[in-house]
Order: C-alpha cells, then structure tokens, then sequence
C-alpha cells in the first residue's frame, strides 16, 4: 500500500508544537530552533492547503483543521514508534499470551503444563485482558506492541473479524449450552420442560458489548420451541468468568460457551438439563502479527495450540439431566 504522506519532521514539528502550543518549547524538544519549527510547520500547511495555527500576538492556537488533526497524528506517530521498538528487540525472550479473563482461565490455563512440558525452555507469560473481545476499542495492535512482550507476542481473539496486518487461525467455533449447578435442581422448582425455566433465575452474560451478538435467553427459547416466557429477567454480569461463577454458585441457569464449561460438566459440578445449543457469533481465533509469524518461538506456540483446539471436543454432549 502506498501513501501520500508529508516528510515526518513536519509532522513531529506540528505534534509537539501543538502540545506545547509553543514553537520555541517544541524546538527544544527536537533540538532545533524556533525557527527551524514555524518554517516546518509552515511547509506542512503549504503541503495540506488550510492553517493549522491561528498565530496572536502573545499566544498560539491550534486552528479548527489542526485541532481535527492532532489526535490522529498522535495515534499515528505511536504505532510508529510501537514499530519501530518491535523492529529493535531481540527475538528470544518470553513469549506473551494474550487472552479474554475467561478463555484464559477455563480453557487455556488447564492445558499450559503440556506445552511447558513440550517446550521447558520456553518462558510464558499470560496476561488476561477484556480488550481480546471484539467491540471494547481495541484491536490486537493495541496489545501486541508492548516492548514489555520482548517481540514474541501472540493473542487469542474472541470477535468476528479478520486483523489487517496479523495472521488469524481458527481455534474454536464454539457453542452455547444452558448449565447450572446440580444442587440448584434439587432445591429449586421442577425442571421437566424448557417452558419450567420461566420459573427459575435466568442469568445474563453481557461480556460482548454488541447487545446483537451477545448470548440471548430470547433466542434460546426460539430454538427450544418455548414462546410466553420473559427472557428479559434476572441479573445481569459484564463478565463470562462473573456468569460461571454465579452457575457453579447455584445462583440460577446460564448460558455459557461449551469449551469454557466442558470440564465442569465433566467433572459434575456444572449440568446441562437440556440439548438445545446456541451457536456463537464470534469464535476464538490466534492472531500473531505478520513481521513475528516465523519466529520459532511463535511457530511452536501456534503448532501446539492449535493441536489442543483441534483435539477438543467440539460439541457438546447429551444432556446430562432431562
């Protein structure tokens, strides 16, 4: 991709100017002379055709163009610098695994002693962050430029969407079940039909902030056949590990993606009184960015990970409880 872009000191010329709103403390800042800054920035208003200062007599403001400007150039010259810092670390180091709280807890944490004991040099570092869920402002360049990651840096994404600049493999395309605790059953109001929910509390996940992609009670008593039940009560959690946590607790029924529950129901503490599953919009996908993807560090990583996805149990079994 090619761009048009004006010689990068005008640019710096104009972003630390505008900071300051000072020519002469924006030339000592690039060690340059006032002089040398309004002349930048006089060439750069030349090159865009409009003012990006209004010049007073004792002050300097940034003119309705450059105020526009500024934020983006900002943002710009800080993925510069993100690049310029990736291009210059070493290539050994840790290796950083960015994850969503709950992907990280019930699925990825579990399995992370078989790669430790596949690769014992290998340092790791997880680090769980809501920002690997699609919609909450931040893509995989936010997160996958911090010097901190000494360059070898993956995430795992839990979205919809491709990444410009970043490979993107498939993990899980998972689905929703309807758990809960087993001791709610035997405490709580008879559960033979679907239609019985409408007497139990039904537990709402908003962990996705796009209300049209998240997980709906309304729309998983379409699929059973169940009309006449408000779907619309009971508590609400912004966070999937918050919901898990209140169904393991016997608070009321949830729906919860199988990979993040199969091995509570494994185990008996979670119970599926029904087969209905809703598929998810968004999938869990690895994403890696393109300059890092031949790494071997990374290249071992992904290799290993996507084995663990591929030997998963995709779906979910019989209901443990009708």
């Amino acid at each position: 991709m090619s761009y048009r872009l004006p010689p990068l000191p005008a640019l710096r010329a104009f972003e630390a100017a505008a900071r300051h709103l000072s020519f002469k403390k924006a030339a000592d800042e690039l060690f340059v002379t006032p002089a040398a800054v309004s002349q930048q920035i006089k060439a750069l208003e030349s090159y865009l055709g409009v003012p990006l200062f209004h010049r007073l007599p004792r002050a300097l403001e940034l003119s309705e163009q450059g105020q526009a400007m500024l934020p983006k150039l900002r943002e710009g010259l800080d993925c510069l610098a993100a690049a310029v810092g990736v291009a210059q670390l070493r290539p050994a180091g840790p290796l950083t695994v960015h994850a969503p709280p709950s992907f990280a807890l019930r699925w990825l944490v579990p399995r992370l002693s078989r790669f430790g004991a596949l690769h014992p040099e290998v340092e790791l570092r997880l680090a769980d962050d809501v920002g690997n869920i699609d919609g909450l402002g931040r893509g995989p360049e936010t997160l996958l430029t911090d010097p901190r990651d000494a360059g070898s840096a993956v995430a795992v994404r839990f979205g919809m969407v491709d990444y410009p600049g970043f490979c993107r493999d498939l993990l899980l395309a998972p689905e929703y079940v309807l758990v809960c605790s087993p001791g709610l059953l035997s405490r709580s109001a008879p559960l033979v039909t679907a239609a019985d929910l409408g007497q139990h509390v039904l537990i709402h996940d908003e962990s996705i902030p796009d209300e049209a992609v998240r997980p709906s009670w309304a729309e998983w008593f379409r699929l059973a056949g169940v009309a006449e039940v408000d779907a619309s009560r009971g508590p609400r959690f912004s966070s999937a590990v918050l919901v898990l946590e209140a169904a393991l607790g016997g608070q009321g029924m949830a729906l919860a993606l199988w990979p993040l529950v199969e091995a509570d129901v494994s185990a008996g503490r979670l119970v599926m009184p029904f087969a209905t599953v809703m598929p998810s919009r968004y999938v869990y996908s690895l994403v890696v960015p393109e300059a890092l993807a031949d790494r071997p560090l990374i290249r071992d990583f992904r290799a290993w990970l996507l084995a663990e996805a591929g030997a998963a149990e995709a779906r979910p079994p019989l209901p443990s409880l009708r």
